[in-house]
């Protein structure tokens, strides 16, 4: 007997020229909050319920067919603004990253820094512009309004957070189009080079943000930072540059906190988000407490 999820499946698929045609049955691949499958040569990404809450599908559909012009992601064969429905071509030999196969993959950290310079230094325009602070206000008032608890001392922190937004103020960096959301599952590995998708909360950013968000998420060590580093700049970094990309270390964990939070109010089940939550902000804290982190903060104050 089919099922209720394999009926609307099946109503998405029928819908869809391109998969209609298809010999191929669905073959579900993963996602955290999405519904993503391979459809003989093509992807089909399903949204998740509740995600139009925070996810703007137009924005998105700009910013990946942006992407793909620059070279980082997969054509674009269909999205449906409405629904986010989205068709991309399939990367054959494409290798779904985790924390482990980044670390287990030599060069995979290179090949993801070499994949956000080509992003950062094309001229792909995204039309959100991703502003830390404002989304930290954004993701709390959508909280205000659901019965979830923020982490005992979560204002305190953002309160302490200003002082990171000063350094960062001082040597303000023009914005340039970032993924922003690098989870390790967003990058397709060939061995020779690194594909990124999922582009539901790309914009206009600094840079860094890419690198540090990455080096969370993958759980990076000191050689896998300076891998992606290195391949990123070409070189070695400038002080500065590294301090910012440790600061937003701490500042993904502080605004991803409250991501984790929306889903736990929204009952996803895909996680157990509250442990989530309360990791990440654990997390953000013990790295935002370091006297390393407080020289970084001073050479990104002083662009050294």
């Amino acid at each position: 007997m089919i099922t209720d999820a394999e009926r609307e499946l099946q109503d998405v698929v029928s819908s869809i020229p391109l998969l209609a045609k298809s010999e191929a049955d669905p073959v579900r691949l993963g996602g955290l909050t999405n519904l993503v499958f391979r459809v003989g040569e093509f992807c089909l990404r399903v949204p998740g319920k509740g995600t139009e809450e925070y996810i703007n599908r137009a924005h998105e559909a700009v910013a990946a067919r942006e992407a793909a012009r620059a070279g980082v992601s997969p054509e674009v064969l269909h999205f449906d603004d409405a629904s986010g429905v989205m068709v991309t071509r399939f990367i054959d030999g494409g290798v779904t990253m985790t924390p482990d196969l980044f670390k287990q993959r030599d060069g995979a950290a290179a090949r993801a820094g070499n994949a956000f310079r080509q992003l950062h230094q094309s001229d792909a325009v995204f039309p959100f512009h991703f502003e830390l602070f404002a989304m930290i206000d954004d993701y709390l008032k959508i909280l205000s309004a659901k019965d979830v608890a923020l982490p005992d001392g979560y204002h305190d922190v953002v309160a302490e957070a200003g002082t990171v937004r000063a350094a960062l103020a001082v040597n303000w960096l023009p914005s340039v189009a970032c993924h922003c959301d690098p989870l390790c599952e967003n990058f397709l590995d060939t061995g020779e080079r690194m594909w990124i998708v999922d582009w539901e909360y790309s914009g206009m950013n600094d840079p860094m943000w890419d690198l540090g968000d990455l080096s969370v998420e993958g759980e990076f060590n000191e050689m896998q930072e300076e891998e992606m580093l290195r391949a990123y700049f070409a070189g070695e970094p400038a002080p500065a540059d590294r301090g910012r990309m440790v600061i937003y270390k701490a500042m993904c964990d502080l605004l991803w906190t409250l991501w984790g939070l929306i889903q736990l109010a929204n009952g996803n089940p895909a996680d157990d988000f509250r442990a989530y939550a309360d990791g990440r902000f654990a997390r953000c804290r013990r790295l935002m407490e370091t006297a390393d982190f407080a020289g970084h903060l001073k050479a990104v104050e002083k662009k050294i």
